[in-house]
């Protein structure tokens, strides 16, 4: 185990993380605000204290073979600064499942890879950060989250959440604790998303999320 300091390019990927957090617009709502306010003050407290950084096994997964094609799209977005970032440590990222069981069609269309969690690789009790990686024409089901509240940022790609809108890269969704949603994406391009998670360290930690349809379960995003 080493320090955070010690790694670099993982410190300026929080940076960018944090960054995103702090100039991206709320849209005029005060909970998203509120909710930017609680990820950029977790992630400055725990980049403070120098957290341990975990030497996690990289891994690839299907969906892995749309990642080169989001980071160059993501590129000429909002959030390409993140993205420069992500390409430094792309080598080192261990994108996984999460599920004990995956939904039919879901498993070559779908990865997530943690970034800062009470697991790691940068560990934290207080927030957890990632990348959830989807590939076109995606259906994610619909489920919500016991005790966290969650928010995605679009760095590429596009993304209906509900089929209430679509969002293009730099929008932000906003999921409180329990509320049930759906993700959806286009037809022809990936779509990658950054994630933060904020709760109670207990829940962070033993998070269980099921879908609202079908009988899957998961431990993680």
């Amino acid at each position: 185990m080493t320090k955070l300091s010690e790694h670099v390019d993982w410190y300026y990927v929080l940076r960018e993380f944090w960054t995103i957090y702090r100039f991206n617009s709320a849209g005029g709502s005060k909970p998203i605000r509120s909710h930017k306010r609680e990820v950029r003050n977790r992630l400055s407290d725990e980049m403070d204290k120098d957290p341990e950084l975990l030497q996690r096994p990289a891994q690839v997964l299907p969906a892995c073979d749309w990642l080169g094609r989001a980071l160059d799209q993501g590129m000429l977005g909002v959030g390409a600064g993140l993205i420069r970032s992500i390409q430094r440590i792309v080598d080192q990222l261990e994108w996984e499942y999460g599920y004990q069981r995956m939904p039919p069609g879901l498993k070559p269309k779908y990865a997530y890879a943690e970034l800062m969690s009470p697991r790691g690789p940068v560990v934290s009790e207080h927030l957890s950060l990632g990348l959830v990686l989807f590939a076109p024409r995606c259906i994610y089901p619909a489920h919500s989250h016991d005790g966290v509240t969650e928010s995605y940022v679009c760095l590429s790609g596009v993304v209906s959440e509900g089929d209430a809108g679509v969002f293009a890269p730099g929008s932000l969704i906003f999921n409180p604790s329990h509320k049930t949603h759906r993700l959806t994406t286009g037809d022809f391009e990936p779509t990658l998303l950054a994630y933060a998670w904020t709760g109670p360290p207990e829940k962070l930690l033993h998070q269980s999320m099921k879908f609202s349809r079908q009988r899957y379960e998961t431990r993680r995003f």
